[in-house]
């Protein structure tokens, strides 16, 4: 008998809810208008899982907040990643706007200076050496670049991911990430990947227990001479998994040891996420491959890169990162402008405060909800694992929706991860009064399930 993946988890995960909360939301809290809009789209998008039914019809967003064409207003604490600055900065529609007054597309075989001034400025938050980029529309194809690249460095057409990894939605893409949602249906997928257990804290097969996690990466590094790459979230971003700097500068030396490049992919949580530029300076050490992508683009116009060593500067041959627009002015200057906005506006060290605060609130909900197992972040980042009881950690995924929903009609919107994961990633720039406001609103939906302790 075949087994049925969709299971209580899968139903709730993320956006896809086909239970029947989601029917409830759209009989009970959108108007006529709202309702006969998600028709239209229901009958004119082709469905597919996370996208479709939709919640409702956005007119506008701004810094925090997401607004309705019925005038609901959401405070955004899932924003896709792309929010580091919040919608809509002033600064960063200036920009854009003034370069549609000039140059709006750049042919291949041009460049273009806003490219090069942005190329020049990533790098210069990047490690000596790792200095050499390529341009590309979104995340997956970052992912693409980095893979084709470490083939042409290694001669190795061999990777090693984890199970549960997401690193985006192309074919190339699932087929190297671990997550099982995205591969049925799909028929045979990419050769050559190797999976491994992730280092997690809370679960999994190696509960607290890097070493082994370690010693599992060895043992496959040390058996198959064809692995070239290394890909790994260096934070997970949707369930929010945090490995130690010991195991990462673990996993930096077995790439060493084994001539394996490392490649990370930060492309959600890079620029400021976690209170660094990019998340691997939390753990001491330096990647072979940076994929960047999401919030690159300052939440209005997709842009992604990689961003590698320049001894792979070799391969002028090879078309690693053919794209239409790739060197794109638009891109360019969305990207130049998040750099500067996060300067200006000293977003990391604002972020690193708001860790403490947040760190503060949601330990003494863990304290006070028997609901939740546990609570793990950094930066503004933050994680809420829900469990109807904590000894044996069942996942609460029934509690987890129903806490979505109520949050959602309070004006709080936010991501739920692996059917029982509150994931929280609000935008940067987010004031204190807002994080406040949000945290209220996610207290009183607690207060609402009895989860008291």
């Amino acid at each position: 008998m075949k087994h049925d993946r969709h299971n209580a988890e899968s139903v709730v995960e993320g956006d896809i809810n086909l239970t029947s909360a989601r029917g409830e939301w759209l009989k009970e809290e959108v108007n006529d208008q709202t309702k006969e809009l998600l028709e239209k789209d229901a009958k004119y998008f082709l469905h597919q899982s996370m996208s479709t039914p939709c919640l409702d019809v956005l007119k506008n967003c701004e810094g925090s907040y997401l607004e309705s064409i019925s005038g609901k207003r959401y405070l955004d604490f899932h924003g896709n990643n792309v929010h580091q600055v919040g919608f809509s900065h002033p600064k960063m529609v200036s920009a854009l706007m003034g370069q549609l007054q000039e140059l709006t597309f750049s042919t291949r075989r041009y460049t273009n200076e806003k490219a090069i001034q942005f190329a020049e400025k990533l790098t210069s938050y990047t490690p000596k050496g790792l200095n050499r980029i390529l341009l590309t529309p979104n995340g997956s194809s970052s992912i693409s670049i980095a893979l084709k690249l470490a083939r042409a460095v290694t001669g190795k057409h061999k990777v090693v991911s984890f199970w549960d990894s997401f690193h985006g939605a192309n074919l190339d893409a699932i087929s190297v990430g671990g997550e099982s949602i995205f591969q049925e249906h799909m028929g045979p997928l990419m050769p050559g990947v190797e999976r491994i257990p992730p280092p997690i804290t809370y679960r999994g097969i190696f509960e607290g227990n890097e070493e082994k996690a370690l010693e599992y990466l060895e043992h496959v590094l040390s058996k198959d001479d064809e692995i070239g790459a290394f890909l790994a979230e260096t934070i997970r971003n949707t369930d929010v998994q945090i490995p130690s700097a010991t195991y990462w500068q673990g996993a930096r030396e077995l790439c060493d040891k084994y001539g394996v490049l490392l490649i990370l992919d930060e492309i959600p949580i890079a620029f400021g996420r976690t209170g660094k530029m990019f998340a691997y300076e939390l753990f001491g050490i330096e990647p072979d491959i940076l994929c960047l992508g999401k919030g690159l683009g300052g939440g209005i116009v997709p842009q992604a890169a990689i961003v590698t060593r320049e001894e792979y500067n070799r391969f002028g041959h090879i078309s690693l990162g053919h794209y239409t627009h790739e060197k794109s002015p638009l891109g360019s200057v969305a990207g130049l402008t998040l750099l500067e906005i996060m300067e200006e506006e000293n977003l990391l060290q604002k972020v690193k405060a708001d860790e403490e605060f947040m760190k503060k609130a949601l330990y003494k909900m863990h304290r006070k909800y028997s609901l939740i197992g546990d609570v793990r972040g950094v930066g503004l980042l933050w994680g809420i694992e829900l469990v109807t009881n904590r000894t044996t950690k069942e996942k609460a995924t029934a509690e987890a929706e129903e806490i979505m929903y109520e949050c959602l009609r309070n004006g709080l919107s936010f991501k739920v991860s692996k059917g029982n994961v509150l994931q929280l990633s609000p935008p940067l720039t987010i004031s204190r009064e807002e994080l406040e406001k949000a945290l209220e609103i996610l207290n009183e939906a607690f207060l609402k399930t009895n989860a008291i302790a």
